[in-house]
């Protein structure tokens, strides 16, 4: 018998996974066992002091009982480092990799070093991080010297794991576009772990492609995806049904790439309602990824797409952070 909500549609070719940032309020086994029973194929584990602290004592032994449990389940993971908190108290997501006090940015790759080495003992696919907004004070020639200088330990932990770094464009970020992501790779000379996480909703805010053109332009790059509602101009995550994006054209761009990732639900401000959320999203989903799959193939665009590599042009639109 299937557990009550549990969607029995039959499976697609994308894997779902839903972020454990938006079920902050449940204990993470209790998550785990949510998203098994509601039918998703995975999750995208944020590392924060309510599941898997990556700072408190016993870290190993703790990931492999996270390990053994998600194999009893059979869920994929992505390991994802956006917890609000978990370095200082004080100030949201910080320290960044950009901050102005080397100790700082320390503290930020070593906790994405922490990651990486969690994310190759569960068995992940990929490690998500981002940039930071870039301080006060800080030009941004010196930021990206940073960005890089800071990267490049993280990458090298991740070439050693095996185990890709995937890089999210984030909205009000120095990295903040998918060309902002294509100078990073060539200033570091295109590092065979450095990957790309994708998030949907973002390229429908403020990319100028349309979103299934940033899915094909990306494609060489995707190694985590993350998706949700959102509206042109507005970085807000939103319910499905909310905003106002198509998600048919969407998925069947994804699911042409080939990619084989988990694409992650990402909406860590409704926590408060993360169980809700998060069975009302995989119906939706498996039903416009079925949508996807019987449609007739889009049209061309009448407007020129970038080949891969290309960086694309200046981001339109208003984002907040």
């Amino acid at each position: 018998m299937n557990p009550p909500g549990a969607d029995t549609s039959p499976p697609t070719s994308l894997r779902f996974g839903y972020g454990t940032n938006g079920l902050a309020d449940l204990r993470l086994d209790d998550a785990l066992a949510l998203l098994a029973d509601l039918g998703y194929d995975g999750l995208g584990l944020t590392l924060d002091h309510m599941h898997l602290d990556p700072l408190a004592p016993d870290l190993a032994a703790r990931t492999r009982r996270v390990a053994h449990r998600l194999d009893e389940l059979g869920l994929g993971v992505t390991v994802e480092t956006g917890a609000r908190y978990v370095l200082d108290p004080r100030r949201k997501h910080g320290p960044s990799l950009l901050d102005p006090d080397p100790d700082d940015r320390a503290r930020r790759v070593d906790l994405l070093v922490r990651a990486v080495r969690v994310a190759a003992d569960l068995g992940a696919h990929a490690v998500h991080c981002f940039s930071g907004i870039v301080p006060d004070g800080t030009d941004e020639d010196t930021a990206w010297k940073r960005l890089t200088e800071t990267l490049t330990p993280v990458l090298d932990a991740a070439a050693t794991a095996g185990v890709p770094l995937a890089v999210e464009p984030e909205p009000g970020h120095l990295l903040a576009t998918l060309a902002d992501f294509h100078h990073l790779r060539r200033t570091l000379g295109d590092p065979e772990p450095l990957g790309l996480t994708l998030d949907l909703g973002h390229c429908h805010c403020l990319e100028p492609l349309p979103p299934a053109d940033c899915v094909r332009e990306a494609a060489p790059w995707l190694r985590h995806v993350q998706i949700e509602d959102m509206r042109r101009g507005v970085h807000e995550h939103l319910p499905f049904g909310d905003g106002e994006m198509d998600f048919p054209p969407l998925l069947a761009a994804l699911a042409a790439t080939g990619y084989q990732g988990l694409t992650v639900v990402e909406l860590p401000r409704h926590s408060h309602a993360g169980p809700h959320f998060a069975a009302q999203s995989l119906p939706f989903l498996r039903r416009a990824a079925r949508a996807a799959e019987t449609a007739a193939p889009a049209p061309t665009p009448s407007f020129p797409v970038p080949s891969h590599g290309d960086p694309s042009a200046t981001p339109e639109g208003s984002s907040t952070p």
